[in-house]
């Protein structure tokens, strides 16, 4: 039965060929080229199309800015009512989305203005010749460019090519969205410039910019976009640094639209700087509005009280009261004075327990000081609770709402109103004691008055009446100036250091030509990926070296590659590298079997790991060499499988050594002469179905015994070891074994598989010999043809001085690098 070896899990010995991985990277010069270029091709397609990004910033400061009008004096206290001030404070605000809707809707950053370009449609943003002024409450198209193309006589045509239904629109007055049936395809109409525009899709006035010229043919496009995710976008863009956490805030943005970072950077510290101011003045907008609330119900009564005073005084012919009237009516205005002041702080205190039961939100609370209230501690806690609720509402755009943040505010305004509820109750007490005390003292002043005539006592009356409400509307009037003067006065507390502004800034991206570097890189890096995982996972043999470091088994020669078309490369040509070659390997065999003292015939077996590494074309020439010395030699084919060698001699197959083995012919009969001197050839013959067990017949002998007898070298040409065992059951017939490997051809593995057999003794006297090897290939090393060493011979070099081998001829480039060498 056939013995059949199994490659497949024979592994490499060997480690990692750094050599082989260089000479492999060399040999892929033209990957290189062709990565490269792509490589190029592709970031030059990227650079034509990719828009340059810009980072512009602007500076700011936050300080606590007094105001300069506030005095001790200053009847009116709002110091407590504004925000605190704080950096962190501001980054919240800044990081808000109640700010950036704010910023998107002043710019109208919603409305995007297109050109197209060769690649894309550009933002041109303040380029454009024209605005579009919305109409308000109306919707607009959404996320679809609408096509403007100017015709003649101040006309344009409005386009839009609608591919799907329904489509969105929003109206940006509520920001309210619709989804809105359209037919598919194209929508045009023409409009005059100012007219306005009534559509489903777009309704404004389209109005040419002062200054600027929209010339006939010329194309822009008109697109609006989602409100909410504008917002979204340029919020995200916009970048707060506090360096070393001082009062210095820095705000940055990235875009490709240079003016329109400008405008945003700027516009977004317009209206913290505005926010802030409010807030700064809510205190004091919230007593303006309860000033003037007071001074329209004063001035009522006012007016009333005077036209009483009047006809009174018209109806009684009385104008003006006597001395000791006027005494009375002098002391009764300061006590119902004093006495309307108290129900003031009253009332006060009374509307603000109330406020602070019924109200979680304490921004709005009634001013202290329009109701004259000097007390410290409600002062402060007022300042107190009203800073917390500011900076709760602050955290309320930034922060989750589930945060410990909020309740530990909670808890601290729940304290503040907790303490002033307290002296809310405390100061109430005191004034109503106080009341009781002025109402005593009026009531005596009231005796007095009912002493007085009839009339007397009925024009005073009415005349403390007006005098008490012109003193009060007065009162108000004074407030009401303080508190204008201070509002105008406020400052905000962000200082601009430096506002956005494009000074030529550069591109953030890689610079275009820097790409190209990447390119390079990149375009190397694919090359070399490839040579290193066909390198690793490379399991054939590519030079000598590789095969001397995988096995202890001596190599014998090394044989150039063949580029004849026959295998007779030593007969055609005697004088070319191979032919010294092989030479080389019958000095080297014929060492070997003087060295073991081998007398007479010398029998040769050559086989080889699997077909095609040569091994026939070894024996023949093998076998030619030994006859070209004058040595009798005969080439057997005992490769009963596949037979070869009959054809590179023009002799024929028919008989063969198998007719010899099973009776059919003699010996004289199945040996050939061959066109070589003193070669013979004993052909394999026809293919048989039991090859092996032929082989150990005894004929085999007697066919040895035979051949020994008339011969003087006998080549035996067998199947190949790692497919079959036919060329084991000869290894007793011979006295040495050439084992063929080829380079780029012959797989590690089965030099493991060689080596394994040959260190268990089942091969004796084994060799190799390098085939195929060449040394303009990829994997060359150095070696020449006549490379040649085993058994004591060591190198030799025949591969000089002989002319008519074609891979000898050297070009015009190898002869100058070979004086280059030979000189330096």
């Amino acid at each position: 039965m056939e013995e059949e070896f199994d490659i497949s899990e024979s592994k490499s010995q060997s480690s990692f060929d750094v050599k082989a991985l260089l000479v492999r990277i060399l040999s892929y010069w033209k990957l290189f080229l062709l990565f490269i270029g792509i490589g190029i091709f592709i970031v030059y397609q990227q650079n034509i199309r990719t828009q340059q990004s810009y980072r512009l910033g602007t500076q700011i400061s936050v300080e606590e800015e007094s105001n300069p009008l506030f005095t001790s004096n200053t009847s009116l206290i709002f110091n407590w009512g504004g925000v605190s001030g704080k950096v962190q404070t501001m980054i919240n605000a800044l990081s808000s989305r109640s700010i950036h809707e704010k910023v998107v809707d002043n710019l109208e950053f919603y409305t995007t203005y297109l050109k197209q370009s060769r690649f894309r449609k550009d933002d041109i943003y303040t380029y454009a010749p024209f605005k579009v002024n919305l109409i308000p409450k109306s919707n607009q198209l959404l996320g679809i460019p609408i096509k403007i193309t100017m015709l003649e006589n101040d006309t344009f045509e409005l386009s839009v090519t609608f591919e799907s239904t329904p489509v969105k629109t929003q109206n940006f007055s509520d920001k309210s969205k619709q989804n809105i049936d359209v037919p598919i395809g194209e929508y045009r109409n023409q409009f005059r410039l100012g007219e306005l525009i009534t559509t489903p899709y777009v309704n404004g006035i389209i109005e040419l910019l002062e200054g600027r010229r929209f010339l006939e043919g010329e194309e822009y496009f008109v697109q609006f976009n989602d409100f909410h995710r504008t917002v979204s976008e340029y919020r995200a863009k916009l970048s707060i640094k506090n360096p070393k956490n001082s009062a210095i805030l820095n705000l940055s943005m990235v875009d490709v639209n240079k003016p329109k970072i400008v405008d945003y950077l700027n516009e977004t510290v317009k209206v913290l700087s505005e926010d802030q101011l409010n807030r700064k003045n809510q205190f004091v907008t919230n007593t303006i509005n309860f000033i003037d609330e007071q001074l329209a119900r004063v001035k009522s009564q006012l007016t009333l009280n005077a036209d009483s005073l009047n006809s009174y005084r018209q109806e009684n012919k009385i104008f003006n009261l006597n001395d000791q009237s006027i005494a009375i009516n002098n002391k009764l205005s300061i006590l119902e004075a004093e006495r309307d002041n108290i129900k003031l702080k009253l009332g006060y205190y009374a509307s603000l327990k109330k406020y602070l039961i019924a109200s979680n939100l304490f921004t709005d609370v009634p001013a202290p000081a329009v109701a004259g209230i000097e007390d410290v501690n409600i002062l402060n806690n007022i300042s107190k609770i009203n800073a917390l609720s500011v900076q709760k509402s602050k955290y309320s755009s930034t922060v989750r709402k589930d945060a410990t943040i909020f309740a530990d505010i909670d808890r601290q305004i729940e304290g503040l109103k907790q303490v002033l509820l307290e002296n809310i109750s405390s100061a109430s007490n005191g004034l109503n004691r106080i009341l009781l005390s002025t109402n005593s003292k009026i009531a005596i002043e009231d005796a007095k008055i009912r002493k007085l005539p009839k009339a007397q006592q009925k024009l005073f009356d009415i005349q403390r009446q007006y005098a008490l409400s012109e003193q009060t509307y007065n009162a108000f009037l004074v407030k009401r100036g303080e508190a204008d003067i201070i509002k105008s006065a406020s400052v905000s507390d962000i200082l601009v250091i430096d506002p956005a502004k494009d000074t030529g800034a550069t591109p953030i991206d890689l610079k275009l030509s820097s790409r190209y570097l990447f390119a390079v890189l990149g375009g190397m890096l694919i090359p070399l990926l490839l040579a290193f995982v066909i390198t690793f996972f490379d399991n054939k043999l590519h030079n000598p070296q590789v095969l001397e470091g995988l096995s202890n088994i001596p190599l014998l020669g090394v044989v150039g590659k063949n580029n004849l078309e026959n295998n007779l490369a030593v007969h055609l040509k005697p004088k070319s590298t191979i032919a010294e070659a092989f030479r080389s390997i019958r000095s080297s065999l014929q060492y070997f079997y003087k060295k073991n003292n081998l007398e007479g015939a010398k029998t040769l077996m050559i086989t080889s790991s699997v077909s095609g590494e040569g091994k026939t074309f070894c024996s023949i020439n093998i076998a030619t060499v030994f006859a070209m010395s004058g040595k009798k030699t005969v080439l057997v084919g005992l490769d009963l499988r596949k037979p070869k060698i009959f054809g590179d001699f023009d002799i024929e197959n028919d008989i063969g050594v198998v007719n010899y083995l099973i009776g059919q012919k003699d010996l004289a009969e199945v040996i050939q002469e061959t066109k070589v001197a003193n070669l013979d050839v004993i052909t394999s013959g026809p293919i048989p179905p039991n090859p092996s067990e032929l082989l150990m017949l005894e004929e085999m002998d007697v066919l040895i015994k035979m051949l020994k007898e008339s011969y003087d070298y006998i080549v035996l040409d067998t199947p190949p070891i790692g497919l079959v065992s036919d060329a084991l059951e000869l290894i007793d017939y011979v006295d040495a074994t050439i084992y063929v490997v080829r380079q780029d051809y012959t797989k590690k593995g089965m030099i493991t598989l060689i080596k394994n057999k040959y260190e268990k003794g089942e091969i004796k006297n084994l060799s190799f010999i390098y085939n195929g090897y060449n040394q303009k290939g990829k994997y060359g090393y150095g070696y020449g043809y006549g490379y040649s060493y085993g058994y004591g011979y060591g190198y030799g070099s025949y591969g000089n001085g002989y002319n008519d081998d074609d891979s000898n001829k050297a070009s015009l480039i190898s002869r100058i690098k070979s004086v280059f060498k030979k000189k330096f």
